[in-house]
């Protein structure tokens, strides 16, 4: 059997082969096969076989794996800096100031920054645990349209391993029409820390979706919300969204400033009214 797995192992290293995963799969088969054989003809096995096992159990791993493409490399990048600048921006707590304090303690604070512009930061409790606003926010996005009145659509165009999605939001028009249709396209990815939850986006380009008729295709990003049980009560969630939007078109700054503050704090008041729908919906 020596032979005919040298013999198999030897055809992988030929350039035109490499890519038959079947033929590698069936020679890391053969390899651990063999290992284990003369691994029960000695007492004990020697330390290159032990090596080589290790090996070979690394390349049947590393032969499950789904490669991804130049291009989906490059949206897995994307997401990845946008978390890495959100919580950067988040982490550094000097020069904000206030926008809006409801009586329930939600508020939204503001600061203006030198490369991306003025940027808004959420905060409130929901009395939810973690898990459940997770899978509303990640698991459920495509159904926010249902439940939140400043979001028409959430579509996603395409899953990049277990992290990164492609989506394309439309957003509702605001009362009055004061801003008309927009639209995005954004690379978000998902991340879980231990018991913190981190969901981050910002806008891309994606051929499949070019700018829609009747639509004004705006930016954001980079933004997150950042989810974390709430210290004393982890039954109850922490949440922090940061909001960085740019709307294009001609738009007063005061009215921009105005609408993105209201359309973060109906967002938690319209969150809360789900999720408790939810939890009845279950009982």
């Amino acid at each position: 059997m020596l032979p005919a797995t040298s013999k198999l192992c030897a055809a992988i290293s030929y350039r035109h082969l490499r890519n038959m995963t079947g033929l590698r799969r069936q020679a890391a088969v053969a390899i651990s096969q063999e290992l284990s054989k003369l691994a029960q003809r000695s007492a004990g096995p020697s330390a290159w076989i032990n090596r080589v096992r290790r090996r070979s159990s690394l390349l049947s791993s590393r032969l499950e794996e789904t490669p991804f493409s130049e291009m989906e490399m490059s949206y897995i990048k994307q997401g990845e800096e946008a978390l890495q600048k959100s919580l950067s921006i988040l982490g550094n707590l000097d020069g904000w100031k206030t926008e809006t304090l409801v009586g329930n303690g939600d508020k939204v604070l503001s600061k203006v920054l030198p490369d991306v512009g003025k940027v808004f930061r959420l905060e409130v409790v929901v009395d939810q645990p973690l898990d459940a606003v997770y899978s509303e926010l990640v698991d459920n996005m495509e159904q926010m349209g249902d439940w939140n009145p400043n979001v028409k659509e959430v579509k996603i165009l395409q899953k990049i391993g277990k992290d990164t999605v492609i989506t394309h939001e439309k957003a509702a028009a605001t009362p009055g029409n004061i801003v008309g249709p927009r639209d995005f396209v954004s690379v978000r990815c998902a991340k879980r820390r231990g018991s913190t939850c981190v969901l981050a986006g910002m806008s891309t380009k994606y051929g499949a979706m070019p700018e829609q008729e009747g639509f004004v295709r705006a930016e954001n990003g980079p933004t997150c919300m950042v989810l974390r049980p709430l210290a004393g009560s982890p039954s109850r969630t922490k949440l922090t969204w940061l909001l960085s939007i740019d709307l294009k078109g001609w738009l007063p700054k005061t009215i921009i400033n105005q609408v993105l503050s209201q359309t973060q704090v109906d967002f938690a008041n319209h969150l809360r009214q789900r999720l408790a729908r939810t939890v009845a919906a279950g009982c």
